[in-house]
């Protein structure tokens, strides 16, 4: 089992940044595939970014590309997630999640593993 914990969010103004973490305990992260998804109330839940077990690849929502960064430090089981160039459309509830099979992945039923989520509210 694996246990995701996320961390960071909160109140901005548009145009400022965010820095999610996402930590991991019960189990070593370090080989999975691990994402970051959103949602928005009244919204299904979105795909934002992805990063494969080493690093390498990274994949992210074409809307967030150039503004968010995914990342990840094995050695410490923590996922971050660099927000940058708010905007109130980035806001909702964001959740850390691991892929423990298929390697990285964009479909929220490809992944095993959930966080509780952390909210990001972006006012304009």
């Amino acid at each position: 089992q694996v246990q995701l914990v996320e961390s960071g969010g909160g109140l901005v103004q548009a145009g400022g940044s965010l820095r999610l973490s996402c930590a991991a305990s019960g189990r070593s992260i370090s080989t999975y595939a691990m994402g970051w998804f959103r949602q928005a109330p009244g919204k299904e839940r979105e795909f934002v970014a992805a990063i494969g077990w080493s690093g390498v690849k990274t994949y992210y929502l074409d809307s967030v590309k150039g503004r968010f960064t995914i990342s990840r430090d094995n050695a410490k089981d923590m996922v971050y997630l660099q927000m940058n160039s708010l905007t109130p459309e980035d806001t909702a509830v964001y959740y850390c999640a691991a892929e423990t099979s298929f390697g990285i992945a964009t479909e929220s039923t490809e992944y095993d593993y959930w966080g509780q989520g952390t909210q990001v509210t972006v006012t304009s």
